[in-house]
């Protein structure tokens, strides 16, 4: 069973790093890029991402939960130089909570590498905080 669930997440952060390297990945680039949307889209991507392969690779949960609250900070830290567009703000709000939960999740999960992952509760999360990233950029491209 932990080689069924260890070729999953090895799958999934697969999909995860060509998703964000398909999508011209490099924050640092389009970070200054004269669209302050386009900094914001490349930003949540990152967040995104990261936050998903920070439950994919599991590990100690104290250190898969830290790494997430990490990222919660991100949201927050962009929310704050975003700018003054309130869908934007909620959008990311909401990213921020989803990680969040995410992140009280992490705080469950079994310490021992060989203990048995509900991969379906880690699906959940992933899928909330990718939808919740594409809520943000829909927000922000609708400016």
């Amino acid at each position: 069973m932990q080689k069924i669930m260890t070729s999953t997440a090895l799958l999934f952060a697969g999909a995860l790093l060509l998703t964000g390297c398909a999508a011209g990945g490099g924050g640092a680039e389009a970070s200054a890029s004269a669209d302050p949307c386009e900094a914001v889209r490349v930003e949540v991507r990152d967040i995104s991402n990261g936050a998903q392969n920070a439950l994919t690779a599991g590990g100690e949960p104290a250190d898969v939960q830290a790494s997430l609250e990490g990222y919660s900070e991100r949201v927050d830290a962009l929310d704050e130089s975003a700018g003054d567009d309130e869908a934007v703000s909620d959008a990311l709000e909401a990213l921020g909570e989803k990680i969040d939960d995410a992140a009280e999740f992490a705080a469950t999960l079994p310490a021992a590498p060989e203990a048995e992952v509900d991969a379906d509760a880690v699906a959940e999360h992933q899928t909330a905080i990718q939808e919740s990233a594409a809520e943000v950029t829909s927000a922000c491209g609708a400016e």
